[in-house]
């Protein structure tokens, strides 16, 4: 009987996966809407996704900076709720804005991108490797449903923002913006940084009693602040290297993507009205998204994320190389392939810090990996829509996206659990700490 209770989450953890995955959708909705629907009205596609690669550079330089004293921080999740917090106010800025002042509204949107990032993606992610450090892939692969869902809302904002026969920016965005603020409330009301501290259980693990659990929480929180693995020494690991860009790489070609789907679907408005136009194909690819999250979530937490990873780059050079070819079948074929890993790909940097470093470590490791993953997230958009606007088209698009993919199995055939564990023994052995086989058997 205890053994089926620690197979669900509890409570407070199903609280937690709607407050990742509102975090998610709210990030979703504020960025790749404007981008995809609302671009030509403030500027153009090529501008809004610029602004957008440079917001999110300045949140990766934020995030670094608080790499050098994560370990420190007395609470994330009130790191969380200021950014959360902020993001909301700017969103009322989205919606209000009036197309007579584009530049503010450009100012706005560099403001939410940024803020509505950081908390995404690192603050409340955080929360999600603390509450879950064995169980994260399984959690995420939940939370990151987030993406296709809003994905697939994408037409009926589109239709909502024009249907008045003018631009009703405020109406369109209101219903996603009360989901927003639910979204905030849950984590407010529900949410600590540890799941101890509301009588809870890591992993929801009921085997410890809840003295135990609580004195374990107390021993990581003091390990987190003499952490071996300061920013320095994961700066210089081979391995942090050779698993961060592989998983940068799958967030810049599958929210490049989803941020111009608009331009590259309707480039077949006849081939794909069968389906449903637009909003029918957006439909199809948020169904095989949800499936493809949850299932590489499942196979995250089964057989390690490495070897999820490495699942998740071969579809994207499978992908590349079908959509190279002309035509709507190839190029909903290529289209639904990176479908399949689009919410995975924003599991996969907590998964391998929490997967492959001890949980001590995985704030710092963390806050590394996250944002360098980012910054090549953060070319994607620009990247897509200055090929897919191209004389080419975005065949040239799915080029680049197989050649980026050849790289990043390189580097994932090439990073080793074993190394990270031996370089762990020699941080670890020269600070005075004890050595374990904490590390041992890491998929």
């Amino acid at each position: 009987m205890e053994k089926k209770k620690n197979l669900g989450f509890g409570f407070r953890g199903w609280m937690l996966i709607l407050y990742q995955a509102i975090a998610f959708f709210t990030f979703t909705v504020f960025t790749n809407f404007p981008m995809n629907i609302l671009a030509d009205m403030y500027g153009g596609a090529k501008t809004i996704s610029t602004i957008y690669t440079v917001a999110t550079i300045v949140g990766i330089v934020v995030q670094l900076i608080f790499t050098r004293f994560i370990g420190k921080i007395k609470s994330i999740k009130l790191l969380g709720a200021i950014f959360g917090g902020i993001t909301l106010i700017l969103a009322l800025g989205i919606m209000t804005i009036p197309m007579s002042n584009p530049v503010l509204y450009q100012i706005c949107f560099a403001l939410v991108t940024l803020f509505s990032n950081v908390n995404a993606t690192f603050a409340v992610s955080i929360l999600v490797g603390q509450w879950f450090p064995r169980r994260k892939g399984t959690i995420m692969g939940i939370a990151t449903l987030a993406f296709p869902i809003t994905n697939a809302l994408i037409g009926f904002f589109a239709e909502s923002v024009f249907k008045k026969g003018f631009p009703d920016v405020f109406g369109a965005f209101l219903p996603f913006f009360i989901v927003s603020v639910i979204g905030f409330i849950i984590g407010m009301i529900f949410i600590k940084d540890y799941p101890e501290q509301v009588g809870a259980f890591r992993d929801n693990d009921k085997s410890f009693t809840p003295e135990i659990a609580k004195a374990m929480m107390e021993e990581e929180i003091e390990n987190k602040k003499t952490s071996v693995w300061n920013a320095l020494n994961t700066f210089k690991s081979r391995d942090f290297w050779f698993i961060t860009i592989p998983c940068g790489a799958l967030l810049m070609c599958s929210v490049g993507m989803m941020t111009q789907t608009a331009a590259v679907l309707n480039s077949y408005a006849d081939g794909i009205a069968p389906l449903g136009g637009y909003t029918g194909v957006m439909f199809i690819a948020a169904a095989i998204a949800c499936v493809g999250s949850w299932l590489m979530g499942v196979i995250d937490t089964k057989i390690g994320t490495r070897k999820a990873i490495i699942i998740s780059v071969v579809m994207m050079l499978v992908s590349g190389i079908i959509g190279l070819f002309k035509g709507v079948v190839p190029m909903l074929i290529a289209f639904f392939l990176l479908c399949v890993f689009e919410g995975a790909a924003s599991n996969f940097t907590v998964s391998a810090a929490a997967q492959y470093w001890r949980r001590e470590d995985f704030p710092n490791v963390f806050s590394c990996l996250n944002p360098i993953a980012n910054i090549l997230q953060a070319f994607g958009p620009m990247m897509v829509a200055a090929t897919v606007f191209s004389a080419t088209g975005y065949t040239l698009t799915y080029g680049i996206f197989a050649g980026i993919a050849v790289v990043s199995l390189v580097l994932m055939l090439l990073f080793s659990p074993k190394h990270v564990k031996a370089v762990d023994d020699k941080y670890r052995e020269k600070a005075g700490k004890a050595l374990d086989d904490a590390l041992v058997g890491r998929k």
